[in-house]
């Protein structure tokens, strides 16, 4: 069986993570590798990385040839920190959280999103990853065109965004509090 990656303290490259955060938009590809050793910690048991994919389908078509995401950043990266901070309220044992974004066009199969979490154990681990990818959805102001072979058209979902604070608790129960 091959040896795990060393963790690392902080990816050699521009727009890294600060503490135990790593929060950002990317016009380049993302560091998914990077992502997965430095979320890594000597303490934490659990480890939840999701790699979101640009995919050739979506809805009734299925043949898209290309995505390409706008973000208006002054509000996406706080309101990304913002997601994480929630996170770290509702599940007080989080270690290392990522939240990265990738912003421009995209090839199918590259990864457009990467949230990554680690903690002592998996249930705050797993939870928190799924409460950061459905909060980016839901709050975070990333707009995504699809194209395909004579046409295009933009999502519709980042039209109605929430605050971060105004999610439910049902889908993401605070630390303790019954589901």
């Amino acid at each position: 069986m091959p040896d795990a990656p060393a963790p690392i303290d902080a990816p050699p490259h521009s727009g890294g993570p600060e503490g135990d955060t790593w929060v950002g938009l990317s016009a380049t590809g993302l560091p998914v590798a990077e992502v997965e050793r430095w979320v890594v910690r000597p303490d934490c048991g659990a480890v939840v990385v999701f790699c979101g994919t640009a995919r050739n389908h979506t809805g009734d078509r299925g043949d898209v040839t290309e995505l390409s995401f706008e973000a208006y950043e002054e509000q996406a990266v706080p309101r990304m920190s913002r997601i994480v901070d929630e996170a770290r309220r509702r599940w007080p044992d989080l270690r290392r959280v990522a939240l990265l974004h990738r912003t421009g066009p995209l090839a199918i199969g590259d990864a457009a999103v990467v949230v990554a979490t680690s903690s002592p154990h998996r249930d705050a681990a797993y939870a928190a990853n799924r409460f950061c990818i459905d909060s980016l959805k839901a709050t975070v102001p990333i707009w995504k065109r699809e194209a395909w072979d004579g046409g295009e058209r933009w999502g519709v979902d980042a039209q109605h965004l929430v605050e971060v604070e105004g999610l439910g608790t049902a889908e993401a129960p605070v630390a303790g509090d019954p589901a």
